[in-house]
């Protein structure tokens, strides 16, 4: 057997998508590196990679543009991956669109076996295909760290009365991807309980926040009947999710005067009472 046909054999356990295939493919010691996956993988590690790319396009395949030997026992195959995302990505719900991506594998082989596959791509094809922001920031720069953040809002105009402050300690990156799932189902059931204006949650390293916006400081406690936010608090104290967390509620001492810019005289206006609010944005 040669380089080229072991290299076929590695695409076609990848277009089968068996684990076991793809497993015998490399030996013992075989390992795979490209973007996304911050350092070489080997073992159960190589297949569960794979195993989560089948998760998230069950559909998911590569055209081999060409291969060919780069130098003796090192085959370059040039490839077009597609799929359809339907199910669960980087943490987030299937899009269902389908993507195409361009890329290539340096596969050495020795004794039949794959010892070492190095796959190069572009990081932000698959993600702004499936319609997600690509943000490129420092982890951390002196005092500051850095994450991302997002907002729900309810629609309601009211000021708020109190907030809702919540932090976690994840245990891991697998763990974070479960507070983030939680939470967006916790979101889903607050946007039907009286009394909520919305939330801010932010995801920086480990740390995990989310502040949210009441009318009254009791309208919070709607969230202890909660079904999503009590199996969140199942997965907290059964020591799956967290290493700690703590919750607290506040009182504004003061809310300033929203100013707002009205679109027809260009003028700000108090948001309470000036005769120009039907303009405001």
């Amino acid at each position: 057997m040669n380089a080229i046909d072991v290299a076929n054999q590695y695409f076609d356990a990848w277009n089968r998508h068996d684990p076991d295939a793809l497993a015998d493919v490399f030996a013992p010691s075989g390992t795979y590196r490209d973007p996304t996956t911050a350092g070489e993988l080997t073992g159960a590690a190589i297949t569960a990679n794979a195993t989560s790319l089948w998760a998230a396009f069950p559909d998911l395949s590569f055209e081999i543009i060409s291969a060919a030997e780069a130098r003796p026992g090192v085959i370059a195959a040039e490839w077009i991956m597609r799929g359809t995302n339907a199910g669960e990505f980087l943490g987030l719900p299937a899009t269902r669109k389908t993507v195409t991506l361009p890329g290539a594998d340096f596969i050495t082989v020795e004794n039949d076996r794959v010892r070492a596959v190095t796959g190069y791509f572009d990081t932000r094809a698959i993600p702004e295909q499936l319609g997600l922001q690509v943000v490129v920031q420092p982890y951390a720069l002196g005092p500051f760290s850095f994450g991302v953040s997002t907002s729900v809002q309810s629609g309601s105009k009211a000021k708020p009365g109190a907030f809702s402050v919540t932090q976690l300690m994840s245990l891991s990156d697998e763990s974070m991807q479960e507070i983030r799932q939680m939470s967006r189902e916790t979101a889903g059931e607050m946007m039907k309980m009286k009394g909520f204006i919305g939330l801010v949650t932010a995801r920086i390293g480990e740390r995990a926040i989310t502040i949210s916006a009441w009318e009254r400081p009791d309208d919070s406690r709607q969230l202890m009947r909660s079904e999503a936010h009590g199996a969140a608090m199942q997965r907290f104290f059964a020591g799956a999710s967290a290493s700690s967390a703590y919750t607290s509620v506040w009182a504004p001492a003061r809310i300033n005067t929203l100013w707002v810019r009205c679109n027809a005289c260009l003028k700000m206006n108090n948001a309470d009472t000036s005769a120009h609010a039907t303009s405001f944005v």
